[in-house]
């Protein structure tokens, strides 16, 4: 009991951090046909796949624009629901929680 309670409060104190929005940009040079990073990247419930630290991704079926995510890590599980902002096929993935744990981003294939 005593464990679950610290647990809940490591992920408040995460939340509570993560709602300021934490602005980075990483880019990574793939060796790889755009089509098929695309590919891989537009498939979002397959993401867990090779996304290790998602642990589910589920589209809902009444609105394909939101999908609902899971992320588990160090013990602590998080979810979100998603909304897709923009797609425009091999070039752009733009996302934004609506709600849980807040995030935003979007990938560019160059």
């Amino acid at each position: 009991m005593l464990v679950s309670f610290i647990q809940k409060l490591k992920a408040e104190k995460l939340i509570a951090i993560m709602t300021n929005w934490l602005e980075h940009s990483v880019e990574i040079e793939v060796d790889a046909p755009i089509d098929h990073v695309w590919q891989l990247w537009s498939d979002l419930e397959q993401m867990p796949r090779w996304a290790k630290w998602i642990s589910s991704v589920k589209i809902l079926e009444d609105n394909p624009e939101l999908s609902r995510w899971k992320l588990d890590t160090g013990g602590l599980e998080f979810s979100w629901l998603s909304r897709i902002q923009q797609v425009v096929p091999q070039q752009i993935i733009q996302w934004e929680s609506i709600d849980g744990l807040p995030n935003r981003g979007a990938i560019r294939f160059l």
